[in-house]
């Protein structure tokens, strides 16, 4: 199943699912480098003492951040979005639960940073209501790599730590599962051992133990 244009709250599969997808491509991709790295110049995909990040720096960034008691935000921005340029202007938090990051996504509102918002609670995704006539909300090109299961293999096959099709699958159904080990993931830094160092092997560990891909969350 695909993300429509305008996005919609049942478009996504289950937040424990996103996260664990996107996080699996966190845990990969870490690096000494982009730990050093300040956020606001980050560009990949990681994770953070925040939540996930994704930034391609220019046509799409997002977090995904947990809240705690099984609840979520995903918030950020790609260029197809509409939302903040629609007349008469749409309120992104209309509805919004009042356990949001309203300090962060308020800020990024005031700055025009923000292309949509939604939310996850009681097994749910919710967002604003949007007008007729939106066109799109930018949830279908941010996030259908990591929503759509197929999107979210190949990421991981074609990464620069790309990995087999079938490796990927046992991978991606591991990390689904909460039961991916620090064993398969450095069996897969052993087989491009060339690429990285010491130190991005101790980043790619600690991604994975704040990744919770190994235990429930």
């Amino acid at each position: 199943m695909g993300i429509e244009r305008p996005g919609r709250p049942e478009d996504l599969p289950a937040a424990e699912l996103l996260w664990a997808r996107w996080a699996l491509a966190a845990v990969l991709e870490a690096g000494e480098e982009g730990e050093r790295t300040p956020r606001v110049h980050r560009t990949g995909t990681w994770i953070d003492e925040e939540g996930l990040h994704l930034d391609d720096c220019g046509c799409t960034w997002w977090t995904l951040a947990p809240m705690g008691r099984g609840r979520y935000v995903l918030y950020g921005e790609d260029e197809s979005s509409a939302v903040k340029w629609h007349e008469p202007t749409i309120d992104m938090l209309a509805q919004a639960p009042d356990w949001l990051p309203f300090q962060r996504l308020r800020g990024l509102l005031e700055g025009w940073e923000l292309g949509c918002v939604y939310w996850y609670e009681d097994g749910a995704w919710a967002r604003a209501p949007y007008p007729d006539g939106l066109a799109d909300d930018g949830l279908d090109c941010g996030m259908s790599r990591f929503a759509v299961r197929e999107k979210a293999l190949d990421l991981l096959v074609y990464a620069d730590r790309g990995v087999p099709r079938e490796r990927a699958l046992g991978l991606l159904a591991a990390a689904e599962a909460h039961r991916l080990g620090a064993r398969e993931i450095e069996a897969v830094l052993a087989d491009c051992a060339d690429d990285h160092t010491a130190a991005d092997r101790e980043a790619v560990l600690r991604a994975l133990e704040r990744s919770g891909l190994s235990g429930p969350r």
